[in-house]
């Protein structure tokens, strides 16, 4: 509890009939059992039977963070009359509540649970009188009302194809009570097509109106979000999207993300689960997560917008492979990654990049980008005086600063987050971080079967994935790619489509990829969508855009498990 001085309010209250020291400041909700309570509470909790004796001034507390709260509830006589056996035994008891439950409040709050969930809990304070019951729910509102962070008006985009097809029902049964709950008015839209979210953010939408946008679904509607926002925000800025040497501008609107697709590694990644709950209570309390986004060019023309994972070679033709199995749901990224595992296809290209130069972090480090994470931090700083002093041209251009590796690839991959998820909880690059400006660039040479499955397995282990003699990494602001066999766009987009002819047995004519009988060049793994040019150009834009999200909390976080979700 703080210092009398710094409190707002300290007051006699009751919880369920009995007396709590109840205080309130700026950050704080305090509640603390009074030690001589008069009033034996025959409902004791399990926390409150430890394995060990109990001292006899031990209380209980609770502490919740103003900035946690969710809202206050005024509570109504019939809803406190209802909670009582209508029989003789409780007839005193209901009569002295009778009096005061038009002076009850409820508090609902966050409440942590495991694995990084939160859920909705709440607490009921009875006051003495009404004076003081008027009060403590002004107070808080106040307060709530105070914190500018927390959004009041949303755009929600909802995908009911994604998945299960169970967007709509998610966010109906799970999300719309909470955001009601906590005042937040919203302005739904169910999309009609593929990129109906995109096309309205580019041209009808009217932004001004909002704090947010949501989007309910998967990866891939997370990916219309984005390219909606982002080309718009340039557009309105005058800024070519189409130049890649062009420092973007960052949107002023947050994103928020309710997961209910077939993939969500980037709610995963950011939050911690894949939990409707728990994403709508992030976006109620005003969390903000900057990240970055890579912008990758052909020729000068932009292609797309990745903010996880660029995958050439064996993610690639896993995603080319799977699109002809959509009607299997998610069992076709399994079926499609055995069938490409067993074909073992490799690609000869060259890759240049530019090193990221100055920063904290590597990656190989064992501290992983973590909520509050000081390499994002120090990075952003770090690149923003950058940017003052010279334009990204200039440094990028620069013939000593760029590296150039020729050779044969079974995977190319860019990850600007460590792509975990729940069947990789590390994830493709477990040290990779949202907002330091850099993506960590991984190069897969040709090797043999048996060692390229023991680079899958360490995806799904603690062994450090990049200790093998024919990966390496690099942490990167900028790389390129060009494929040694070059065809024609129309040849490469004929060839895609007809990409499924090739039998499996292929292979046989792997040093002769000039006779046809296999693939000379794989598409590009961009967020889950085909890229149709191989030759590209990406960079990373530093904190583009920011989420409602705040990063994996630390367990330390969640070790107080034992506290009571409701009293």
């Amino acid at each position: 509890m703080e210092r009398p001085g710094r409190l707002l309010l300290l007051s006699e209250l009751r919880v369920r009939n009995t007396a709590y020291d109840v205080s309130l400041s700026r950050s704080l909700l305090t509640w603390k059992r009074r030690i001589s309570s008069p009033v034996y509470h025959p409902f004791r909790p399990r926390f409150c039977v430890p394995s060990f004796p109990r001292r006899p001034d031990s209380g209980v507390c609770h502490s919740v963070s103003v900035s946690e709260i969710i809202s206050v509830r005024e509570e109504e006589e019939e809803e406190n009359s209802s909670r009582r056996r209508d029989d003789g035994s409780w007839k005193k008891i209901k009569e002295r509540e009778g009096k005061d439950c038009r002076q009850a409040f409820t508090v609902l709050y966050v409440e942590r649970c495991r694995q990084h969930r939160w859920r909705c809990a709440e607490v009921t304070f009875t006051c003495p009188e009404e004076a003081l019951y008027q009060r403590w729910v002004s107070s808080i509102r106040e307060q709530l009302a105070s914190i500018t962070s927390r959004p009041k008006h949303l755009l929600v985009y909802i995908n009911p194809y994604g998945g299960k097809r169970q967007g709509k029902h998610i966010y109906e049964q799970k999300v719309a009570p909470l955001f009601a709950q906590a005042g937040v008015s919203t302005h739904v839209i169910v999309t009609e097509y593929a990129n109906y979210a995109r096309d309205h953010l580019r041209t009808e939408a009217e932004l001004k109106k909002f704090d947010g946008v949501v989007c309910v679904g998967g990866d891939g509607m997370f990916s219309e979000i984005i390219h909606g926002l982002i080309w718009r925000t340039q557009i309105d800025g005058s800024v070519d999207p189409n130049c890649p040497d062009q420092t973007l501008l960052p949107s002023s609107l947050r994103i928020g993300i309710i997961p209910a697709g077939s993939t969500d590694c980037i709610c995963f990644a950011t939050v911690g689960t894949n939990d409707p709950v728990t994403s709508a209570l992030h976006i109620i309390v005003g969390d903000s997560q900057p990240m970055d986004v890579c912008s990758v060019h052909h020729n000068n023309t932009f292609l797309r917008y990745s903010v996880s994972l660029l995958g050439y070679g064996f993610y690639g033709d896993v995603l080319t492979d799977s699109e002809r199995k959509r009607w299997m749901g998610p069992a076709r990224y399994d079926l499609s990654g055995v069938k490409m595992f067993l074909t073992h296809h490799y690609y000869e290209g060259t890759v240049s990049y530019l090193p990221a130069r100055g920063i904290v972090g590597t990656p190989r480090d064992t501290a992983k980008c973590r909520s509050g994470c000081v390499v994002c931090q120090h990075n952003g700083q770090l690149l923003s005086k950058r940017a003052e002093n010279y334009t990204m041209d200039e440094d990028s251009e620069s013939d000593g600063e760029w590296r150039t590796i020729r050779g044969k690839f079974l995977a190319i991959n860019a990850a600007s987050m460590s792509c975990a998820c729940p069947r990789s909880p590390k994830g493709l690059s477990p040290a990779a971080h949202l907002a330091d400006g850099t993506t960590d660039l991984i190069l897969v040479r040709k090797c043999s079967r048996f060692d390229f499955l023991r680079h899958l397995l360490r995806h799904t282990s603690k062994d450090d994935q990049f200790d093998l003699t024919f990966v390496e990494v690099h942490r990167v602001r900028r790389f390129r790619f060009t494929p040694r066999y070059c065809q024609t766009d129309s040849d490469l987009e004929l060839d895609l489509r007809e990409n499924g002819k090739r039998q499996i047995f292929s292979q046989i004519c792997r040093d002769h990829p000039a006779c046809g009988c296999a693939p000379a060049y794989s598409s590009w793994n961009c967020d889950g969508e085909i890229l149709t040019h191989t030759a590209i150009d990406v960079r990373v834009h530093c904190q583009l855009i920011k989420l409602f999200a705040r990063g994996i909390e630390e367990p330390t976080v969640f070790e107080d498990l034992t506290n009571p979700c409701a009293i």
